[in-house]
């Protein structure tokens, strides 16, 4: 019998974001420049199973993610039953600020995918000195919905299937097998209205049209990495973001769809790899 333990560590840490205490769960692998990650709406850290297993990111990465709250195995805060789960802007950028200081990780190098893509646009705008630098997948100014949003919270429906569903087309066609589907069940999983929550942020009140314009990549570098297959953010919605934030580095990953992290890790690792070589390398010339 084959048997493989991962060199993943997992925990618990409780802090507060916007004044409710909060218990979050967190994974962390690897050692040295500490690398945020932040998953997708709906979906929750097991989607960067890829890169925390990676001994070729690890060997000089501190790989660290975290389930935001209402996500994965973390809790929602007290009273949840009585309110509809919404995510804003102001509530996103204070929860990963909060977890940083909660686990002492300072200037870490943050990524994130799609909801996550779009606050590092945020970050960029209203604390880059918080990081060394920042990397969004699939990251675009605003996005409309190209779907009923209520079809994702309905006593007649199955919301895990619903939401497994909506996304299944953003996989990209070359995605393995297993990856595709591991990828799609952990948005099964997903909490009751979490996803449309998230969407709350992402397709409207997330918008920053407009504003994107003022990122000043001299004080935090910004790398833009969109697959392309994915008609959510479409590479033309990640080529009019770079076309408008000076110094912004673009590349378009062939094969790729939405979630490149999790529905094709080795192939997606092939092109981070690079960029984080050049964050360092860029870092030393300065």
């Amino acid at each position: 019998m084959l048997v493989e333990k991962e060199n993943i560590t997992g925990g618990y840490v409780n802090f507060e974001i916007a004044g409710r205490r909060c218990r979050v769960y967190y994974e962390t692998a690897g050692s040295g420049q500490p690398l945020l990650c932040l998953h997708t709406a709906g979906s929750d850290t097991r989607q960067y199973r890829g890169l925390l297993n990676s001994p070729e990111l690890t060997a000089n990465h501190q790989v660290i993610c975290f389930d935001m709250p209402w996500h994965g195995k973390s809790s929602p805060p007290e009273g949840w039953h009585t309110e509809e789960y919404r995510l804003t802007s102001a509530l996103y950028v204070e929860s990963i600020l909060a977890f940083m200081d909660a686990m002492q990780v300072e200037r870490p190098i943050a990524m994130g995918c799609s909801i996550g893509g779009r606050v590092v646009l945020h970050l960029a705008l209203q604390c880059p000195e918080r990081f060394k630098a920042l990397i969004g997948l699939q990251s675009g100014a605003h996005v409309n919905p190209y779907y009923d949003l209520d079809w994702l919270h309905r006593p007649d429906v199955h919301g895990g299937e619903v939401c497994a569903g909506i996304v299944s087309g953003l996989v990209g066609p070359g995605a393995p097998e297993r990856d595709r589907w591991e990828t799609l069940w952990h948005y099964m999983q997903g909490g009751p209205g979490v996803f449309k929550g998230d969407l709350h942020f992402y397709t409207g009140e997330g918008n920053l049209r407009g504003r994107v314009q003022r990122i000043d990549t001299t004080r935090c570098p910004l790398y833009l990495l969109t697959g392309e297959y994915d008609y959510s953010c479409t590479p033309e919605d990640s080529q009019d973001l770079a076309r408008l934030i000076p110094g912004a580095q673009l590349q378009i990953m062939p094969g790729l769809g939405h979630f490149p992290m999790s529905e094709a890790p080795q192939v997606f690792l092939a092109h981070l790899l690079p960029v984080l070589q050049r964050i360092h390398t860029n870092e030393g010339n300065t």
